[in-house]
Parts: structure tokens; C-alpha cells; sequence
């Protein structure tokens, strides 16, 4: 039997907390030192809202946008930004769509950030050196949760 809109139920939403994104923060400090770089790393709530940032000391001041943004494009579309990278090829399905949401980024580190049953909680997004560091870093952000 169909539902009325007067009998929908809300839709119950987890996210990410303050403690769990500090903690996704520091993971992501002791990877990028790990590394040997400095980046700038933000975590966004399931709504794409900004709930954490930080950029380590001599991180580029151009990456603080970049990375925002990765973490916003990775939680707006629930994967890593460098699997929307490969779709947004010329000819692919999703071409074009960094110019959509106010500009996304469509390279990797960017990742979703999952709670135990799956559902997505937020997201993070670092930036600050080759995008294969700026992924793992990103990565272990997010199991810094796990």
C-alpha cells in the first residue's frame, strides 16, 4: 500500500562527529608526515558541511580550497574523486561535471567516510602533494576511523 505524504517518515541521517573527524585529521597528520609532506586536510559532515580543516605548517596555501572542495565532491557523490575523475573524460558519462555543486575537484584525494552499517557519514579531502599521496593520505584519514 502506497505511503501518503502525510505518513512519511524522515529519513534517519548518521554523521560524522567532532571527535571522529579530529581523529581523521590526526591520522591523516601521521600519514602525510610518514610521506614526507604537508597538506591541507578538511572533513566535511554527511550533509557536505565543513567540520574540520587543517593545514599543517608550510602547506600550500592554494591546496585549502582543493582539498574543501575534494572532500565535498567525494561526500556530494558518495565515491572517490578519482573515480569521478575516470568518468569526466572527454566522452565519458559524467564530462564536465567539475563545473557543476559550485566547482568540484575530479582527481584523487577525495574519499567517503562509512559508518560500520555502511551508510556515509561525511567525507574527507586532502591536498598538498602528487595526487597519489594526497589518496593515501586521504585513505588513511578515513580508517583512521575504522
Amino acid at each position: 500500500m502506497p505511503q501518503t505524504l502525510t505518513s512519511l517518515e524522515p529519513i534517519a541521517t548518521l554523521d560524522v562527529t567532532a571527535l571522529q573527524a579530529r581523529a581523521m585529521v590526526d591520522g591523516s597528520i601521521l600519514k602525510a608526515t610518514e610521506v614526507n609532506t604537508k597538506m591541507n586536510i578538511a572533513v566535511v559532515d554527511a550533509g557536505g558541511n565543513l567540520k574540520a580543516f587543517l593545514r599543517m605548517d608550510g602547506a600550500w596555501l592554494g591546496s585549502i580550497d582543493i582539498a574543501v572542495k575534494k572532500a565535498r565532491t567525494a561526500r556530494l557523490f558518495d565515491m572517490p574523486t578519482g573515480d569521478i575523475g575516470g568518468l569526466s573524460q572527454p566522452g565519458g558519462p559524467l564530462y564536465g561535471i567539475e563545473h557543476s555543486n559550485g566547482g568540484l575537484i575530479s582527481f584523487p584525494g577525495g574519499v567517503p567516510v562509512r559508518a560500520a552499517d555502511g551508510s556515509v557519514i561525511g567525507a574527507i579531502g586532502v591536498s598538498g602533494s602528487t595526487v597519489e599521496d594526497d589518496h593515501a593520505v586521504a585513505v588513511a584519514g578515513a580508517e583512521a576511523i575504522a
